[in-house]
């Protein structure tokens, strides 16, 4: 499969850009890669790149954007923090993805037992790591449906948190970015939230 030219950019929509993840992680989950020419597309994106879509996933080891979407060398800009959370600087990166390079879809992917959620659970406090987990707070606010034992033990209180997190992340960028939300109006470009799964590699998009 070769890498992406600025035409087959601009043909992409939205919605196929994200049935080209969703084709990809069903690749991935039965083991199944696209042939590649990995130093064909070093060549082929050695003066430019057209990226498709960017991810915002978490540091964690078992969540690579590339491998579990089965992508290649200039397919995808791959935004990686603890607990995928959102900041100024991760907006700017993905208003360049999207204003300036063409990307046609932001997701944002959380994933299930998650360092980050645990540790936001349960309240940890560790030098810089402190300040990022705060901004995983708000999604333990809203985690309504779990009255007792809401701690980092219990999963299905971490795993309401994880999508929490993902869909306020999702709702941040539309809020904060006025350049990404005016994109997603326009139908240029789709933000959308999804919960990789690490003992099965399926990823689960939200509505």
């Amino acid at each position: 499969m070769r890498a992406h030219t600025k035409e087959t950019q601009e043909s992409l929509t939205p919605e196929l850009a994200l049935e080209f993840l969703k084709e990809g992680n069903q690749r991935f989950i039965n083991n199944i890669k696209v042939n590649r020419n990995l130093l064909q597309q070093v060549n082929e994106t050695s003066s430019n790149q057209f990226p498709f879509a960017a991810i915002l996933s978490c540091i964690d080891s078992r969540t690579s954007a590339e491998l579990i979407f089965d992508q290649g060398l200039g397919d995808i800009f791959s935004i990686r923090i603890a607990g995928n959370i959102l900041n100024n600087d991760i907006l700017g990166s993905m208003e360049f993805a999207c204003k300036k390079v063409g990307s046609k879809l932001i997701v944002v992917l959380g994933h299930t037992n998650c360092g980050a959620i645990i540790g936001a659970c349960d309240d940890v406090k560790l030098g810089h790591l402190t300040s990022l987990i705060d901004k995983i707070k708000p999604a333990i606010e809203s985690e309504t449906e779990t009255k007792s034992e809401r701690n980092g033990k219990n999963r299905n209180f971490t795993e309401n948190v994880t999508i929490n997190n993902v869909r306020l992340t999702v709702e941040g960028i539309r809020k904060r970015s006025g350049i990404l939300s005016e994109l997603e109006k326009e139908n240029k470009i789709k933000i959308v939230g999804g919960i990789y799964d690490v003992e099965t590699g399926k990823v689960t998009f939200l509505d």
